[in-house]
């Protein structure tokens, strides 16, 4: 599987964490009681050559089977952990928590889950544009220094406050962020799919471009928009037409449709390949429920795309 470089520290040294470009998500598939069947599912994927597991604090069950798995398998040391933290509580969905105690505690809250000593991903769940930035880079900055975390990113944070955060951490000689996780995918949304959640636009694009930042996408296959089980005519599932239904979009499924059946794969690999073709580091969070679907998506990170293919799918 191919790999992609994100940088940390670790001992006050800078160093490459190799990241698959495929990432293992969990969510609510991965739990303790479905670890017999789940497991094959995560076995295969390492098989395949990935090392990287997406999972939060937020997620109710995964933090815990995937600590449990890893315990099973003595594979920590050969595996990357994405997790991420200060999303607001499912009880109190409202009430903002990105603060410097709430990143110490989360953090800590999921060490112990892991069953782990550090994590080599960490990134704020959530943004809080009234909470001084200072103050969120100081602590990252301690956990850094403290082995706990090796590189640190954000998720769902707008590209103006990246830079902010970014910019105080270069003057005072903090840990920069070194990764992005927002959403990236070949249909875009038109509102957010979940509140205060990010996609990326041309600017946050040119910005990946421009310094080569990594990128993590979440939902790199718009929720199967692509997988054949929606169509214009059919308005069953309301999320997904609120997000993705427009012409435009429909148009990009048509190209993937014919690119696809050009390079006799599916649509739905067509988008992933997409996500994972572009001109700067880029990562897909993927949510494969049995082996045959990690397979598929396997097949889809290995299709190359032109930049002229690129852009014929994507409306250029």
């Amino acid at each position: 599987m191919k790999t992609i470089i994100i940088k940390g520290l670790k001992n006050g040294k800078e160093i490459d964490i190799p990241v698959s470009q495929l990432i293992m998500g969990s969510g609510d598939f991965l739990r303790e009681e479905n670890l017999e069947f789940a497991g094959s599912v995560l076995d295969r994927f390492v098989e395949l050559g990935g090392n990287c597991f997406d999972t939060a604090r937020n997620y109710r069950h995964s933090e815990k089977a995937l600590g449990t798995w890893m315990d099973n398998k003595k594979n920590r040391d050969s595996l990357v952990i994405f997790t991420k933290g200060c999303h607001p509580t499912r009880e109190f969905r409202t009430i903002n928590r990105v603060t410097a105690e709430a990143i110490r505690y989360d953090l800590d809250i999921s060490l112990k889950t892991l069953r782990t000593d550090y994590v080599d991903l960490y990134a704020l769940h959530r943004d809080n544009v009234n909470y001084p930035v200072g103050a969120i880079m100081h602590e990252l900055d301690s956990l850094v220094k403290e082995g706990l975390i090796y590189a640190i990113g954000t998720s769902n944070w707008e590209l103006d406050r990246i830079l902010e955060a970014n910019q105080y951490a270069a003057e005072h000689h903090l840990t920069l962020f070194s990764f992005n996780s927002p959403n990236l995918s070949l249909a875009k949304p038109k509102i957010p799919r979940w509140p205060d959640c990010v996609s990326t636009n041309e600017q946050m694009v040119a910005w990946h471009q421009q310094y080569n930042i990594p990128l993590i996408s979440w939902s790199a296959q718009a929720g199967g928009f692509f997988s054949g089980k929606f169509s214009p005519d059919n308005t069953e599932n309301q999320e997904m037409v609120d997000v993705f239904y427009n012409d435009e979009n429909w148009k990009r499924y048509e190209r993937a449709i014919e690119l696809a059946q050009k390079k006799g794969k599916t649509p739905i690999q067509i988008a992933l390949a997409y996500v994972l073709n572009q001109k700067f580091p880029s990562c897909a969070a993927i949510g494969p429920e049995s082996v045959e679907e990690l397979n598929s998506s396997y097949e889809g990170s290995q299709i190359i795309l032109s930049p002229e293919e690129m852009a014929y799918l994507d409306l250029k």
